[in-house]
């Protein structure tokens, strides 16, 4: 089967085309036929607002058009389109399912926080390397408007939780200017503080025995820790760094300033601005799981497959 996923988030927007095929394992996995990303900042001021702004709608469905053309192109069975954290909040959020619909023939769904998490586990989880039956493998996508954090098994999602904090989100919140000052930098990491208890709450953290992030800050800070040049997916899909190695990158990226982000190799154009916010989540996510397991974890996986993965996968089952 041939399967079209649609990822919209609040910092960008992504299309998978893919035909699920069967390994010689009987799991089902992607094998991918197009995989595009475009950085639309849909999210533009809805922390502050409420609302879509207009020149982030056309930014957004000149993507769609893109993709409209892309999937006619290769074909696909089935399409999903799922939107995530910048829609949920949005009182328009009309207009940008009416002009989806328009221009792909389907209607976006805008998925609750918890079903974002599921499907970023699912996704991340399928593309991962054999894995015990016994582990607790915490994934955690730290998107532009909110940052999901799920625990499973191999099988199944035990707790899932998805909290506010974001890199779009917490950069327009709070930092002024780049590098930010140390201020603006407490303040975020006070917002994550405050939402890692929300997800304590439900998510048994000291339970985890692997932890794995997904998304772009995450894969960002990872090409950072690794030295890479430019941007290499493959290498860093599945990349293991010690925690260590991980903090000291993000610290590295939140003090540049915006010239020095946009000078690395790696770096996508669409990042430069709020990778400093997203480094400091990431970093302290990482470290209030390392607390949470008293040091039993000791390592960050990376994983450049996630929640689109698992829209992909949803569409064969």
């Amino acid at each position: 089967m041939r399967t079209a996923a649609i990822d919209c988030g609040t910092n960008s927007i992504r299309l998978l085309v893919a035909d699920a095929v069967t390994d010689e394992r009987g799991h089902t996995v992607l094998r991918d036929v197009v995989r595009e990303m475009r950085i639309v900042r849909l999210g533009q001021g809805v922390d502050a607002t409420g609302w879509l702004a207009e020149a982030a709608l056309e930014r957004t469905f000149a993507a769609v058009d893109e993709y409209a053309a892309l999937i006619a192109e290769h074909g696909a069975d089935r399409v999903r389109f799922v939107a995530t954290s910048a829609t949920r909040d949005a009182g328009n959020r009309d207009v940008f399912v009416s002009g989806i619909r328009a221009r792909l023939g389907v209607t976006p769904e805008v998925v609750s926080g918890d079903e974002e998490a599921a499907l970023s586990f699912r996704g991340a989880l399928n593309a991962a390397a054999e894995l015990d039956p016994a582990d607790r493998v915490l994934v955690v996508d730290v998107g532009g408007g909110s940052t999901e954090c799920v625990l499973g098994t191999p099988r199944e999602v035990l707790a899932a939780r998805s909290v506010d904090v974001g890199c779009v989100r917490m950069t327009e919140r709070h930092l002024g200017s780049n590098p930010p000052t140390a201020e603006q930098q407490e303040r975020v990491l006070r917002d994550v503080d405050q939402a890692m208890d929300v997800v304590a709450r439900s998510v048994p953290l000291a339970e985890t025995t692997r932890l794995v992030g997904v998304a772009g800050t995450v894969t960002t800070v990872a090409a950072m820790a690794m030295g890479l040049t430019a941007y290499d997916p493959e290498r860093i899909n599945g990349s293991v760094l010690d925690v260590e190695t991980v903090s000291r990158a993000c610290r590295e990226l939140t003090g540049m300033t915006r010239e020095e982000r946009a000078a690395l190799g790696f770096m996508h154009e669409g990042r430069v601005d709020v990778i400093g916010a997203g480094a400091l989540v990431w970093r302290r996510v990482v470290e209030r799981v390392v607390q949470a397991t008293r040091g039993g974890v000791t390592t960050v996986t990376a994983s450049e497959h996630d929640i689109l993965d698992g829209i992909a996968l949803s569409l064969v089952s």
